[in-house]
């Protein structure tokens, strides 16, 4: 199998233009199409609904193009959302294709796309440790779909999530059920937590995790996962990149993980697992590498970053999420000389507290 990475400009949260001049060009195909990763100028939390917009202008694209209806393509595609391009950040789109190749010619071990789906989850199991489970099973199979043979080879995993809203919790509580929370927003948290939990557990990066430790033991994460919570799902979609010898690709994906939010020799750390070693920005060359560029990001829980006090935790007007997305994405970009970056808010569980992971996919 040959995996391919279509980086898309995309002007407004519907915008699907740069899809279809790619169809039409061949330089797409529309079957071999497995999931496709957004980056929206919405607001990132629970009222976003540029994701829902976007999610549904793409199925529609699709649909168009295969002669399916939506629902056939959402159940054949992973679609993940992420609102919030602050700062400098560019709304993009990320299409990730599956197609047939020659076996590879030598044993390096290439780009490599697996995805999974969990069942819907009821309200009362988001947050908590069905979610976990669940999320941890859908990783395996998506691991075993993809033949990426060990936990060490995966880089990034990306699970786009539900969210409670007050009509999910009244129908919970309508059949005596609690839930995790009864803040619509925070229960955001509690479901990229609970996912990126499973990630870890899938990858024997933890071990067993009651829902106490769900967004409270900061200590236990996933140093590859990327969680983003929607409005438009009840189920987990699994997206897992990592290199399988199995694979033909011309593409290769590496990871670091960043300590805090400035952390550029993370950054460095993945660049140089693809083979490549800037010694201040990318030049032109390098660049022209760069498929894609994942990363999360949030805010410190201390307050501090090395040291030195932020007050992104203190602001009432805008959401610490949306100052973390901001800050990371402006670091990123002097690194990278680029503002197409999936910078993703909301990293409980994904690296350590006030940092996150980054994976870059890069051609050889």
């Amino acid at each position: 199998m040959k995996a391919l990475v279509h980086r898309l400009p995309a002007a407004a949260p519907q915008d699907v233009s740069a899809l279809h001049a790619a169809i039409d060009a061949g330089a797409i195909d529309p079957a071999r199409i497995v999931a496709v990763l957004g980056k929206t100028e919405g607001n990132g939390c629970v009222n976003d609904f540029t994701r829902g917009y976007a999610t549904s202008a793409l199925k529609g694209a699709l649909a168009e193009r295969l002669g399916r209806t939506p629902a056939e393509v959402e159940r054949s595609v992973a679609f993940v959302m992420s609102g919030g391009t602050e700062g400098g950040l560019s709304p993009h789109w990320i299409v990730f294709e599956v197609r047939e190749a020659p076996p590879p010619v030598d044993a390096r071990k290439r780009l490599a796309i697996g995805v999974g789906f969990t069942p819907a989850f009821k309200p009362e199991e988001i947050g908590r440790r069905a979610q976990v489970a669940a999320t941890a099973e859908a990783v395996r199979a998506a691991m075993a779909a993809a033949r990426i043979a060990a936990p060490a080879d995966v880089h990034y995993v990306q699970v786009k999530c539900p969210l409670l809203t007050k009509a999910r919790i009244a129908e919970a509580a309508a059949r005596g059920q609690s839930v995790a929370t009864h803040d619509t927003y925070v229960s955001m948290g509690y479901s990229r937590g609970a996912s990126a939990l499973g990630v870890a557990q899938a990858l024997g990066e933890i071990g067993g995790v009651d829902d106490a430790a769900i967004c409270a033991d900061l200590s236990l994460f996933s140093g590859v996962a990327s969680t983003s919570a929607g409005i438009e799902l009840m189920e987990n979609q699994v997206m897992v990149l990592g290199n399988s010898a199995a694979w033909s690709s011309e593409l290769v994906i590496g990871h670091g993980v960043m300590a805090d939010a400035i952390d550029v020799a993370a950054a460095g750390a993945a660049l140089e697992a693809v083979g490549l070693a800037p010694r201040a920005q990318l030049d032109d060359g390098q660049r022209a590498r760069i498929a894609a560029v994942l990363c999360k990001a949030e805010p410190s829980q201390t307050g501090l970053i090395r040291g030195r006090r932020h007050v992104m935790l203190d602001d009432s007007d805008i959401h610490a999420s949306r100052h973390a997305r901001a800050l990371v994405g402006g670091v990123l970009a002097g690194l990278f000389g680029d503002t197409q970056l999936f910078v993703s808010g909301g990293a409980e569980h994904q690296g350590p507290d006030g940092g996150g992971p980054i994976a870059v996919i890069a051609r050889l």
